[in-house]
């Protein structure tokens, strides 16, 4: 089949093998960190089978343990489900009067947009992207529209980092995706209903329907500033085109946890922590070895004739034969304890934690937190994912209320607005967000107070209703829960 897009099945091909070699570095790196954090799905090598047991050699399970509940604190501090971590605002460039009667509009369709999140496979996919993004550095969220008629109109799939290649455009971003999947006929035909299969496809797909078939995927943007995507079917090496859409916005978000200059992929904690983690991984396999060695013991016998160690069983009330006059089985004196495993092992473990956030994303343990320690705590969590929310809000947050708002838009959901930071922009209330947002609030109520304090002409010098609004914004209140500011000519008069 002939291509008629501006990219030839030649040229995609080219680009995706330049990508799988751009990555190749870094597979070793993965299949390590998935190896002793997340071992159910670092795939990179494609040794083992979906579900097979893969935690026979870790005996540590601190880091594994950590990466959850890293991830599961990020779910619950960037995108908290069935909360409103998100709204929409007017922005700078509108008019006080334009502000003030697009704001209503705007509160109810970032309702609108929740509903669709909260309704959708979001927050089990978005999980799985947060585990790929703590153990790999770099994760990949394909975000497609669901047929009209459905409970949602989104639906979201968490890419494993086996089966993608990126490459990175002029503006740093990921903007260039390569998938390969594995589908079978029916999965060919439900995804792709449109497309002509090739008659050897269907007849092998229709005489076993468990064969699976090779497709790459591969989003690229284009000169014109949308989206060129591309569905190819690899037919005993030939690649034969399923599908080929332009779209305006790309279907998949790649974000990363932490940027190196000149790599396209992210570092993540799990890469600084991984010579703990193997260390304290080997650190209990030896005090297990030495464990199992206190408990049955080293043992020598004389060759007398009549002892025979292979039929020896140790276990209680085992009588043991032996010649008249010989010593039998005595035991082999150890000449030391492995007692300084623990010395070390403790302290590996508070530093695998340290680097996972364990120790500072936990959940509160003591019954009871007062404001300041509550104050406290949030300040230090913004602290340390200060770098790291500014990455995933200009990769991933961003770009996904984007997508979500465009989707509803053409279905008329939505008013017809753009989200482009000056007419409307987003206005972020997750846990995290409102974290940040916690010094102006302290800032300001701190100068309330000591003006307050300068007597009732400083304190005439206070706009109570702004400093009301400004407080509501920064704690993420809703628009429509605020009075309206009054007009300059009645407020003038008053």
């Amino acid at each position: 089949m002939t291509t008629h897009s501006p990219l030839s099945i030649e040229n995609i091909q080219n680009r995706h093998l330049r990508a799988r070699e751009r990555r190749e570095a870094w597979i070793s790196t993965w299949q390590d960190c998935y190896d002793y954090t997340l071992p159910q799905r670092g795939n990179f090598h494609g040794s083992y089978q979906t579900g097979a047991v893969r935690t026979a050699q870790i005996y540590d399970g601190t880091a594994m343990d950590a990466a959850d509940q890293l991830a599961a604190s990020m779910l619950g501090n960037l995108t908290p489900p069935w909360t409103q971590w998100f709204g929409l605002k007017p922005g700078p460039a509108l008019s006080a009067r334009d502000a003030q009667a697009l704001a209503p509009v705007l509160e109810k369709a970032g309702k609108a947009l929740q509903t669709h999140f909260d309704r959708s496979n979001f927050s089990v996919e978005v999980h799985q992207c947060f585990l790929d993004l703590i153990v790999g550095g770099t994760a990949s969220l394909f975000f497609e529209e669901t047929a009209p008629g459905n409970f949602s109109a989104f639906r979201f799939t968490a890419s494993p980092l086996a089966s993608i290649a990126l490459e990175e455009g002029e503006s740093g971003l990921l903007d260039g995706t390569f998938r390969e999947l594995s589908l079978t006929l029916p999965q060919l035909e439900a995804r792709y209903p449109f497309a002509d299969l090739p008659e050897k496809t269907r007849k092998t797909g229709e005489k076993d329907p468990q064969v699976k078939f090779s497709v790459l995927e591969s989003i690229l943007p284009t000169e014109a500033g949308g989206t060129l995507y591309h569905a190819l079917l690899n037919e005993d090496g030939m690649m034969e085109e399923l599908l080929r859409l332009t779209l305006p916005i790309s279907p998949v978000i790649n974000f990363r946890w932490q940027k190196s200059p000149g790599e396209i992929y992210g570092r993540s904690p799990v890469m600084k922590a991984l010579p703990d983690i193997k260390t304290a991984n080997k650190v209990v396999e030896l005090v297990l070895k030495n464990a199992s060695i206190s408990v049955s013991g080293i043992w020598q016998a004389d060759d007398d004739g009549v002892l025979n160690p292979s039929n020896i069983e140790l276990k209680p009330g085992a009588i043991i034969p032996k010649a008249v006059g010989s010593k039998g089985l005595t035991p082999l004196e150890m000449p030391g304890r492995f007692d300084v495993s623990q010395l070390v092992l403790e302290d590996l473990r508070r530093r695998i934690r340290h680097a996972l956030l364990a120790d500072k994303l936990s959940p509160i343990s003591a019954p009871r937190m007062t404001a300041t320690e509550v104050l406290e705590r949030a300040a230090e969590m913004a602290l340390l994912l200060g770098a790291t929310y500014g990455r995933l809000q200009s990769e991933f947050l961003t770009p996904l209320i984007q997508r979500a708002y465009s989707i509803l838009r053409r279905r008329g959901e939505v008013p017809d607005v753009l989200i482009d930071g000056r007419s409307v922009t987003i206005d972020y209330r997750s846990p995290l967000a409102r974290a940040q947002a916690q010094s102006g609030v302290q800032n300001t109520l701190s100068w309330l107070a000591s003006v307050q304090a300068m007597g009732p002409l400083a304190a005439e010098t206070i706009d109570t209703a702004a400093v009301a609004r400004y407080l509501g914004d920064a704690l993420g209140v809703p628009q429509d829960l605020m009075k309206p500011p009054l007009p300059l000519e009645k407020a003038s008069d008053q």
